[in-house]
């Protein structure tokens, strides 16, 4: 970016910005710039869920005592509060919205209660043939509920639009350009979004003088400028920020994935507000979501969909456990044979980073015993080194050396398939130097990955690995999981490991 004047010396320019950083002061009531514990700082965005779980249940509920088929057994009831439940769940009605609109949901909730009343009908008619229902009884009902839950929301996102707008959290907004200051501008102007900014994250060459801080003339005083992940922190602690604004794709910017891993791990809530021209690799949600125009999108550190997400979390421990119990003989005699050949110290620990940059201590059977530390944190690739044994060599070929990690998984530091871990010391050399290398961080790490099946593993492209781990990440499921196991599987069988 050029300007009219010639920039400042780069120590100078650093000193200005971390005044800019000091200056932002915490909102009133906040106590000396602390963050307020992290169930409290989410319950304002789980209160509006909550009360239209509630709602749609009493709905369902006044639904059935007013005009349900009589008889209706209470078994077919509580069907039909998990069935409608489900429904508008994966409809996505529970979400938390910027812009939340009852007659947009309208649709949804109309179409949603015909399937939801015709299904339980058929389900207790195939139970009992005595209580076949109408189609008009069934319709009138469908259409009672789907009344009842419209004026309910109406009201809900009425009083939620009301709640945020007096009472706004702080917000960082990362971008430059005009589109960042129109950005800027809207949440300053409509507190009705629940946002208020108090910070720009322009990034290190941007321009940061007076008056490209201030944005565009709304009245409002000029926004601190933060041009380093460093002051960005700093702000994050000292405003109890709750709201991080990118105007742009986070991968669209060299710090990007790090500013969105940071904002991650303070519990913040991630948005992409931009204009719907510039979305090319976002996914629309079924209803979407704006500010002033602006197309909004939530960005999540992992899967999009929390309860697939909590499936996945669930499949890792059941299966993992269950390995761990089927091959505990195995396990016993790759540690004896380890113990024998190789002498004591079965186990090797090592330091990997796992979701969100977390450090944790990775688990493996020794198949080579390092020099020192330093070698251990930054040397590559032993699978040529001489001083390893030959059950050292078996266990590596037949990846027999990973099983101990299953424990990690049980333990939660990883999940069975998912990006692979690494060390700190490659993990800073890899994200300066690879694009979306440091992006892989949003999903926790895995024993095999999509990478791994497709040969990439020892000394390859790591270029390669990252492309394929932000695939798996963008591309996640269930099912895909499943895929990725069977093909490690197939792979130990073949002795593919390395």
């Amino acid at each position: 970016m050029t300007t009219e004047s010639a920039p400042a010396p780069r120590a100078v320019q650093a000193t200005a910005v971390r005044h800019a950083a000091s200056a932002i002061r915490p909102p009133r009531g906040g106590q000396g710039g602390a963050p307020a514990p992290r169930a409290a700082r989410s319950l304002r965005h789980r209160r509006a869920p909550a009360m239209l779980v509630t709602f749609d249940l009493l709905a369902l509920g006044l639904t059935v005592a007013l005009v349900a088929p009589a008889p209706w057994p209470p078994v077919a009831v509580l069907l039909q509060a998990a069935v409608q439940l489900l429904l508008h769940a994966y409809r996505g009605l529970y979400r938390t919205r910027l812009s939340p609109s009852a007659l947009a949901e309208l649709p949804a909730l109309a179409g949603l209660a015909v399937v939801q009343w015709y299904v339980v009908a058929e389900a207790v008619a195939a139970h009992d043939p005595l209580r076949v229902t109408g189609w008009v009884a069934l319709g009138c009902a469908a259409a009672v509920q789907t009344v009842l839950c419209f004026g309910a929301r109406a009201l809900v996102h009425r009083s939620w639009l009301w709640t945020t707008a007096r009472h706004p959290q702080s917000t960082l907004v990362v971008g430059d350009g005009p589109v960042a200051d129109r950005v800027v501008a809207v949440l300053q102007e409509h507190p009705r979004y629940g946002m208020r900014p108090v910070g720009r994250v322009v990034g290190a060459d941007a321009d940061t003088d007076a008056e490209k801080a201030a944005g565009p003339p709304t009245g409002d005083a000029p926004l601190p400028v933060l041009a380093s992940v460093q002051d960005a922190g700093r702000a994050v602690v000292q405003n109890a920020v709750r709201h991080a604004v990118f105007t742009a794709p986070p991968e669209a910017s060299p710090e990007g994935a790090e500013l969105f891993s940071l904002f991650a791990r303070h519990g913040c809530r991630v948005w992409l507000i931009t204009d719907q021209r510039a979305v090319t690799r976002v996914r629309i949600a079924p209803l979407p979501d704006h500010v002033w125009g602006f197309a909004a999108h939530p960005l999540h550190a992992g899967p999009t969909r929390p309860v697939a997400g909590r499936a996945k979390r669930a499949m890792d421990t059941v299966l993992a456990s269950a390995v761990l119990v089927a091959a505990s003989p195995v396990m016993a005699a790759c540690a004896l044979a380890v113990r024998v050949c190789d002498g004591p110290g079965v186990l090797f620990r090592q330091e990997r980073i796992g979701a969100h940059e977390r450090p944790f201590v990775l688990l493996k059977f020794r198949t080579l015993r390092p020099a020192d530390a330093h070698e251990s944190a930054t040397r590559w690739n032993v699978a040529a080194d001489r001083r390893m044994s030959r059950v050292g060599r078996l266990l590596r070929r037949t990846s027999l050396d990973e099983l101990p990690q299953l424990w990690n998984v049980v333990r939660g530091d990883m999940s069975l398939v998912g990006p692979r871990p690494e060390r700190p010391y490659f993990v800073q050399q890899f994200s300066r130097t690879y694009p979306g290398y440091q992006a892989r961080h949003r999903m926790p790490v895995g024993i095999t990955g999509l990478a791994q099946v497709h040969g990439l593993r020892g000394d390859t492209s790591i270029e390669d690995r990252a492309r394929f781990d932000n695939h798996y990440i963008e591309t996640w499921s269930l099912w895909q999981d499943m895929c990725v196991l069977a093909r490690t599987a197939g792979s130990v069988f073949r002795l593919g490991g390395s």
